[in-house]
């Protein structure tokens, strides 16, 4: 069993993409955000930059005691090596896989979060920060596009967990100012893993977890998740 500490947000839904496609058992423990729990001690023994999802995989391979993994990049390539799915065993198609899944961990992530905090978020509009992230989410946008113009998945013909770190943070694409029309190879690829199974169970899950997935983020909620330091931050 996989206990899977998850809110439903881009990072939250590559894990439950993965589980659902595997049929792995897991059992989600709610982590929101928005009402700090990412900040009680609990939290963040396993998770120690209080960021979800998290993980705690009561059923290792080999045996032993429960393994414990924050940052979804690591989980996924934790579940994928566990598991023997989503991953080429072959030495090219391994290292296809792994620049993805890190192009998205350190760019494609990081760029469209900066994108939805100074658009949805930010309680003054900046415009230079506005222009500079709705452009670069677009060049990336165009990576993706271009890399899509000859295969049928990120890292090539099958789909990975490459495909499942970037699918989730494509989905909010009309808040990040962009239009799929405009990256056809990226909106046929984007049509065909929502309508995989498991990327359909997985967001299934969103609603669940958090009946008001949605709604405008309150004003505590953004004190919570834009305001902590080092010096502030719960404990």
């Amino acid at each position: 069993m996989i206990d899977l500490h998850y809110w439903p947000t881009p990072n939250g839904h590559k894990v439950t993409m993965f589980l659902e496609e595997t049929g792995l058992p897991y059992r989600i423990v709610p982590v929101n955000i928005g009402a700090g729990d990412q900040f009680k001690p609990d939290f963040l023994a396993i998770a120690p930059n209080n960021r979800m999802p998290a993980i705690v995989d009561h059923a290792p391979a080999g045996g032993g005691a429960p393994v414990s993994l924050f940052e979804s990049g690591a989980i996924l390539l934790y579940l994928a090596e566990k598991t023997g799915r989503f991953i080429p065993s072959d030495l090219r198609g391994r290292a296809e896989v792994l620049q993805w899944l890190f192009w998205q961990m350190g760019g494609l992530g990081p760029m469209l979060g900066q994108n939805h905090h100074f658009t949805q978020y930010a309680p003054e509009k900046v415009p230079y920060a506005i222009n500079r992230y709705l452009n670069e989410t677009n060049r990336l946008y165009g990576v993706l596009d271009r890399r899509l113009a000859d295969r049928a998945y990120v890292a090539g013909a099958d789909y990975s967990i490459a495909d499942m770190a970037c699918y989730p943070w494509i989905v909010p694409y009309e808040k990040q100012g962009q239009s799929l029309d405009d990256h056809p190879n990226l909106k046929r690829w984007f049509e065909a893993v929502r309508d995989r199974a498991g990327t359909v169970a997985a967001y299934a899950k969103g609603p669940e977890v958090n009946p008001n997935l949605g709604q405008t983020m309150s004003e505590d909620a953004k004190k919570v998740m834009f305001g902590q330091t080092a010096a502030n931050t719960k404990r």
